[in-house]
């Protein structure tokens, strides 16, 4: 069933028939998933759900209660049978006995796992306890946008009374832990008839001994939550109307496509980021309204949300095409502010085992008449810290319009930011890919050595922009990337490289899409083959148009990018082992190829001083998966080589080698690699031959 997002209400996806046949582990997987499918419902990695299961004990073969629970860093939506913890709930109603008392509550996770059921290897979250000790079967715990609302008014108790009666209860503020795990049992202990309660500043808990009740019962709370904001809402009063126009869309993309590099820049001098532009009509609401300034600095309340955004954003001045550049030449100031204030907020709060102060710059920008930007670490945490913060924002305009806002307070924020439990999950991370948070833009990327270099730096952790002008195989390549290494870090962008419009909008999209270029891999190509008497002025044209001029326009826009960015860069130019070597009946292809080995000495020359390295690979006789061997060139190559097809044409190449070893694109790919990473972090101005030993194009 389709989502209707237009539709306030959260519609029913449970599907009876479906369900009918599900053990009680498979419901609740069913039921996750279907809840995690609604972004009001919770977002991406936020909430959890449990189901309380009588299971045989692999040892005893007596039959024992199990709690299956999401476990650790699992998301509702995805989340399969290997994303649940299974605990026996004898041994955790143990835990009771030995807890010491909220000063000593972290201790309580280090025996999460002397709970484990049937070896299972799945971490058990903190939120355990709090599906632990309900006295139901089956329990949901969610951030729906309304629930937040009224859990982040400062008379959140007296409207969770007046909304929702007796079936559903309060509590006050408390971290997730045990002791909360705690208070919520006594809670439902206590009141039988309750279907849930909600958490002061957190979300939503209901439960039932049924899994599709308990489903219905949360989607139902939802729905009535929304209803009464739709009934009671005081619109005047959420955010104070309106006090900037937004830009027209076209505007705004040319302000972030110049800001967004200039911000990357100056916040990623310790740790490359990936940026997100957000202009919904959500966002744009809240930074054109009279409240910004107002609410903006309160940050978020829910921990899941603050998690994300940090303690607050930097709100930027009002920008148009006119004071651009002003703009741009206080953010240094701006964002010193933003680290200085940081650094005080952490230095007021931490205690004497903090860990060490973080990135001290924000995560969220929030600029009148544009929109939002973020930053983090790679693109998806970009992408879902900018959705956390539309939900703060929906959550700020609820409270606001029925009664006032409220963040987490400043020592209570800290304690979320900074808790050791989450100090130690970050910690347990896996090292971060080589090339994370790098952006790297592609040329000729439909073709077999331009997809094996983006599958390279893919796996590395690069975010790539595959550009080319066969808009079919383009597609085809990206959709191939996506689906191996997700939708967040593949963009595609149709580009004519002899086209100076088309190059420089590819690089304005780049900066939309990610913030910036730090690789260029400039690899589009063209062959040609023709005795110079029969070669035509067009044929000439279009190999120094591609090779040559392509190969210039592509580099220029990148060293300006980068230039802005002031962070460095590489550029790896894919020529050709015909750049330093003649071959027969090949005038304007080996010209032009010499044209970009002569071109990439230039920019090396010129952007040292700037961290930019330039640099060339040689391939040689590329068959497997090159466009260029699909027209008239194969049949021009075995022409000039007296071949008879494909097969004796590469064997040629093969045995004319030193090596006598075909070139495979993977070859170049890697070669590639090696010159826009780090391992030649000292060489600029450099050639690598990949030609399986071509005597004549020594580079000597």
């Amino acid at each position: 069933m389709e989502i209707d997002y237009k539709n306030p209400e959260i519609p029913n996806l449970w599907n009876k028939t479906k369900a009918k046949e599900m053990s009680e582990v498979e419901k609740l997987i069913y039921r996750s998933n279907i809840l995690g499918a609604d972004k009001r419902v919770t977002n991406y990695g936020g909430g959890n759900t449990s189901a309380k299961v009588m299971s045989k004990d692999p040892l005893t073969n007596d039959e024992v209660e199990i709690l299956w629970v999401k476990g650790s860093g699992g998301d509702l939506g995805s989340i399969s049978k290997s994303g649940l913890a299974s605990l026996y709930m004898d041994k955790l109603n143990e835990l009771k006995s030995i807890y010491r008392g909220v000063e000593f509550e972290d201790e309580m996770v280090g025996y999460l796992p002397h709970c484990t059921y049937n070896l299972n290897s799945r971490a058990a979250s903190i939120d355990t306890p709090l599906h632990a000790y309900v006295q139901r079967k089956h329990v949901d715990h969610v951030h729906a946008d309304s629930i937040i609302a009224i859990a982040a008014s400062k008379n959140s108790k007296e409207l969770t009374k007046q909304i929702f009666g007796d079936e559903i209860g309060w509590l006050p503020w408390k971290r997730p832990g045990f002791e909360l795990g705690l208070w919520i049992g006594k809670y439902s202990e206590d009141n039988p008839s309750s279907k849930g309660v909600v958490l002061e500043s957190h979300g939503l808990f209901t439960w039932d001994d049924d899994a599709e009740r308990c489903y219905e019962i949360t989607i139902e709370i939802i729905n009535k939550s929304i209803r009464w904001f739709s009934e009671n809402m005081d619109k005047s009063k959420n955010f104070g109307g309106k006090i900037y126009n937004p830009l027209g869309k076209t505007s705004r993309q040319k302000i972030v496509r110049e800001l967004m590099p200039h911000i990357r820049g100056l916040i990623s001098k310790d740790e490359f980021k990936i940026g997100h532009f957000n202009d919904s009509d959500e966002v744009l609401e809240f930074v054109n309204s009279s409240r910004l300034k107002e609410l903006g600095p309160l940050g978020t309340s829910c921990p899941d949300h603050f998690l994300r955004t940090k303690i607050r954003p930097l709100i930027l001045d009002a920008i148009d095409e006119d004071n651009l550049d002003n703009v741009i030449k206080e953010l240094p100031n701006q964002l010193e502010d933003y680290k200085k204030y940081y650094i005080s907020y952490y230095e007021r709060c931490k205690y004497s085992d903090s860990p060490k102060v973080r990135d001290p710059y924000p995560v969220v920008y929030l600029i009148p008449g544009i929109g939002m930007i973020t930053f983090a670490k790679d693109k998806p945490t970009a992408r879902i810290s900018s959705e956390f913060y539309v939900n703060a924002i929906n959550v700020m305009r609820g409270a606001s319009s029925v009664s006032e806002y409220m963040g987490l307070p400043e020592q209570e924020a800290f304690d979320i930011e900074y808790w050791l439990l989450e100090d130690l999950k970050l910690q347990r991370m896996p090292k971060a890919k080589p090339m994370a948070g790098k952006i790297a833009l592609i040329t000729g990327a439909a073709g077999g050595i331009g997809s094996a270099i983006a599958n390279k730096v893919l796996s590395e952790g690069a975010c790539v922009i595959l550009t080319d002008n066969d808009e079919n195989n383009l597609n085809r390549v990206k959709n191939d990337f996506q689906s191996k290494f997700g939708e967040d870090v593949v963009h595609s962008i149709i580009m004519d490289v002899t086209n100076e419009e088309s190059v420089t909008n590819a690089y304005k999209e780049s900066a939309e899409i990610f913030g910036g270029v730090d690789l260029l891999f400039s690899n589009a190509g063209i062959s040609s083959s023709a005795k110079i008497e029969e070669t035509s002025l067009e044929l000439w044209n279009q190999n120094m148009s591609i090779l040559s001029t392509g190969y210039f326009l592509v580099s220029r826009e990148a060293i300006k990018i980068m230039y802005s960015q002031n962070l460095g860069g590489s550029i790896v130019f894919i020529a050709s082992k015909n750049g330093l070597t003649a071959s027969p009946l090949a005038s304007a292809y080996c010209t032009a190829k010499a044209s970009e080995i002569h071109l990439a000495r230039c920019l090396a020359l010129e952007t040292a001083p700037s961290g930019i390295r330039v640099n060339v690979i040689n391939p040689d006789a590329v068959l497997q998966g090159s466009k260029i061997w699909s027209g008239k060139w194969l049949d021009e190559r075995m022409s000039a080589y007296n071949k008879k097809n494909k097969e004796d044409l590469e064997e040629h190449y093969k045995q004319r080698s030193l090596l006598k070893k075909s070139v495979l694109p993977v070859d170049i790919a890697e070669a590639a690699y090696f010159m826009a990473s780090d391992l030649s972090s000292k060489s600029t101005g450099n050639i690598i031959n990949v030609d399986s030993g071509n005597i004549q194009s020594f580079t000597r």
